[in-house]
């Protein structure tokens, strides 16, 4: 569970509730219509906008900003470095019995294992990856498209509101209530841009991109123990992915 994301979603809504706390009552800002046209408007966009599959499969997608947490890339050298000296000292075959919990390192492994061709074990594990960059890739976009949708019906029932506010001027005394109703769509589709879908939108990327990297560091590991490379030489090769700062330092390597 990625506690970052939970406590930052936690701490947005505590300020906002600060805030209305030190301001007044919380009954004012609760306006039902307004809360169905703004949900009910974004969502209906949504559904416009895609098809049902990809709406089925954005739950499980946005799970994974507070379900998962980020594979560090030097703990998944470490592990292919262990998983090449034990090709080394004894085969490419003993692989299929070491236990691994990455299922996508698993995979790769399983088809070193299965004497699969270099350029094989490379097109099943890129396509692999292309496809969970499509995936998180769409799945953004869609909370993106949300983010906009959101305050863009705020405003309609802002402007909703402000012609039924001027189509009653007679009574001087319900244009400032009529007013702050009006304004709430617009806060309620603001809180839905700034709280919800553009910072899960930002964290699906980084979570993508990572994963992107995890990944790649475990085809280029594997095709390097299938190609009988020394571990040495596999993870100067692997911590190219790394930031100078968090590679190994050369002493360290004899």
């Amino acid at each position: 569970m990625d506690l970052t994301s939970i406590v930052g979603l936690g701490l947005a809504n505590l300020a906002i509730i600060w805030a209305i706390y030190l301001g007044g009552s919380f009954g004012i800002f609760i306006d039902i219509p307004s809360v169905v046209l703004v949900i009910g408007g974004t969502a209906a966009s949504t559904s416009l906008k895609w098809g049902a599959s990809d709406l089925k499969s954005l739950a499980t997608v946005v799970s994974k900003v507070f379900l998962n947490v980020m594979t560090e890339p030097k703990a998944m050298i470490d592990e292919i470095i262990k998983l090449s000296e034990v090709a080394r000292r004894e085969s490419v075959f003993a692989l299929e019995k070491v236990p691994v919990e990455d299922k996508f390192l698993k995979k790769a492994i399983t088809l070193a294992a299965d004497n699969r061709p270099p350029e094989v074990i490379s097109g099943i594990l890129e396509l692999e990856i292309s496809a969970l960059e499509e995936r998180h890739g769409r799945g953004a976009e869609i909370l993106e498209g949300m983010a906009g949708d959101g305050p863009a019906f705020g405003m309609i029932g802002t402007l909703i509101g402000l012609v039924q506010m001027l189509q009653n001027m007679s009574d001087p005394s319900s244009i400032g209530p009529a007013m702050a109703v009006a304004l709430l769509t617009t806060l309620y589709g603001a809180v839905i841009m700034a709280v919800f879908c553009n910072p899960m939108a930002a964290k699906l990327k980084r979570f993508s991109k990572s994963e992107a990297t995890k990944m790649s560091i475990v085809v280029a590991g594997v095709l390097g123990i299938v190609a009988g490379e020394n571990p040495r030489t596999i993870r100067e090769k692997l911590e190219s992915f790394l930031p100078p700062k968090d590679r190994t330092a050369p002493e360290a390597k004899e």
